[in-house]
């Protein structure tokens, strides 16, 4: 019997390319269980707990309770995942959010909002402009109109003086973004970053950090987050194709593969703008989501470290190919991850024990590597998905559907098999009589989550032909 991985595979389009195809809705785990060294599970699942007034704009945890932007309103979301609307903050794009001491600052509809748990103040200071983008840093709040980097009085959170704004001159390219890190204003300019430091005094408060600038930039305003210590971005420098980077003092770290990167650029400028980035970090690894309008790109740090080369999956809410995946604006909160529909106005809660989607069937899917025999023709008599079975619903009788390309496109009718019932705990997944292969062969496996199984490894018997 011979070992094909399943981590990762590979499919050829009509550029003609081979492109990397990387696992739906199963996550790659580096856990050794005496099968193999790595084995594929399904993503958690999403159940909902609750609805808002509107579709989801941003959320954020402080003071242990959990708000969210929800249509126009500012909300707070309670420990069962029941919306209650505190105040209005206008309607608008996706919407930054931030906290100091005593007050909560929400950027919302190119406005600047305060709520310190139990009245919303409005900046209404002309000096203020179109507000983007905010943080708080060494108690001030420092946001951008995209021009223009600008700072509160630290006496009066709702004052602005013209005299103290500040600018990111390393590239006259537009600011789409600020964020702190270890109290370092950082301004993100669609081609280039900028790092302050506070230095005080009567103008603006911050310092550039000469030489520490970085000549790549995000795309958009929320399409960077903090990640592993930096910042992870998607974004690019002048005159390149887009990429998903990490910051380093100076410089960038490319963790975007060929594939993630062709992958982008199927999308304009403005739909990559419009993403959301953001980070997910529990049991040791810390995942980094790429919403975009009909899939979620992740990229799993503690797996790359593992295998040596960046690991990526997809997510999304589809039977078969892409859907837009219907959880965002994750938060760790009331002991649970929760998170929000951008299609619509639920609220769902993370559930490692199944992996339907708000009650619905959902589907995952995994390709393997080319199956080649150095030119020579082989017989396939045998292929089995060495898999953790029995976990599924009470009514569910679940299949798993196989089927394979000679060519990389199209691929083959499918062949259905049995995953087993509930409590089938030692049902093997297996396919008989696999036909010949001429030159090399790609398989591919999907299913659906009432096939609610772990698989380990794939395994097939040959019998190789000298042709």
């Amino acid at each position: 019997m011979a070992q094909i991985p399943i981590l990762s595979g590979i499919y050829t389009n009509e550029a003609p390319d081979f492109r990397p195809a990387y696992p739906r809705n199963l996550t790659p785990t580096a856990t050794n269980q005496g099968i193999s060294n790595g084995y594929l599970r399904p993503a958690p699942g999403l159940v909902g707990i609750g609805s808002g007034p509107g579709t989801p704009r941003g959320g954020i945890v402080w003071e242990g309770r959990a708000y969210r932007v929800m249509g126009s309103k500012l909300c707070e979301q309670s420990s069962t995942g029941a919306i209650t609307a505190l105040a209005d903050v206008g309607l608008g794009g996706y919407a930054s959010l931030d906290y100091g001491f005593d007050a909560l600052a929400i950027a919302s509809g190119g406005s600047l909002y305060y709520w310190d748990t139990s009245t919303l103040t409005e900046v209404t200071d002309a000096d203020a402009g179109n507000v983007l983008d905010v943080v708080w840093i060494a108690g001030y709040y420092v946001f951008t109109d995209g021009v223009n980097v600008i700072t509160t009085e630290l006496t009066d959170r709702t004052s602005i003086n013209p005299l103290r704004y500040g600018s990111s001159e390393f590239d006259p390219d537009p600011v789409v973004g600020v964020d702190e890190l270890r109290n370092e204003l950082h301004v993100f300019n669609r081609h280039s970053i900028e790092p302050f430091q506070n230095v005080g005094g009567n103008g603006f408060p911050f310092q550039r950090i000469e030489g520490a600038a970085v000549p790549r930039g995000p795309v958009g305003t929320h399409t960077f987050c903090k990640y592993l210590e930096t910042f992870a971005f998607l974004g690019s420098g002048r005159n390149e194709a887009p990429g998903v980077y990490l910051m380093v003092p100076g410089d960038t770290q490319r963790i975007s593969t060929p594939g993630i990167e062709a992958t982008l650029q199927e999308y304009t400028e403005a739909e990559l703008a419009a993403a959301i980035v953001e980070c997910r970090v529990q049991q040791a690894t810390s995942v980094l989501y790429i919403h975009l309008t009909d899939q979620t790109l992740c990229f799993d740090s503690a797996m790359t470290k593992v295998v040596g080369e960046p690991v990526w999956y997809t997510l999304t809410t589809s039977i078969v190919d892409r859907g837009q995946y219907r959880a965002r604006d994750f938060l760790w909160a009331y002991d649970k991850w929760t998170a929000a529909d951008p299609t619509g106005t639920a609220i769902c809660r993370l559930d490692e024990t199944i992996s339907t989607h708000y009650g619905a069937v959902n589907g995952w899917q995994f390709d393997t590597l080319a199956l080649y025999n150095e030119g020579n023709g082989a017989l396939i008599h045998d292929l089995e998905l060495v898999a953790s079975t029995g976990v599924v619903n009470v009514n569910a009788r679940p299949v798993v559907w196989h089927s394979y390309s000679a060519e990389g496109m199209p691929f083959s009718q499918e062949r259905a098999t049995s995953a087993g019932v509930r409590g089938s705990r030692g049902k093997r997944i297996c396919w008989r009589s696999q036909g010949r292969i001429d030159n090399w062969r790609m398989l591919r496996f999907r299913g659906t989550s009432d096939a609610h199984i772990a698989m380990a490894r794939l395994e097939a018997r040959f019998e190789a032909l000298n042709d």
